[in-house]
């Protein structure tokens, strides 16, 4: 039985950003309080442009390279 409930439109955006295409908003809120949330989950939904993806790993290499560079001394 469907049960109506307010959200916030900040906790609506959030549930869309996290909802997959084939999926309810109820399974969305179901997942998340389940805590089975992985970062596989969201692998193809868009939720990162590849430009913006390009620039988080060049940062990531970029930092790796700076801890390795401290942690040689």
């Amino acid at each position: 039985m469907a049960k109506v409930i307010a959200v916030s439109g900040e906790v609506y955006l959030l549930l869309k950003r996290a909802k997959r295409p084939d999926e309810s908003f109820s399974k969305v809120i179901k997942r998340s309080l389940e805590g089975t949330s992985k970062l596989s989950d969201i692998v193809g939904s868009k939720t990162i442009s590849t430009e913006d993806w390009k620039k988080v790993k060049a940062k990531i290499k970029k930092t790796e390279a700076v801890t390795i560079s401290k942690l040689a001394g």
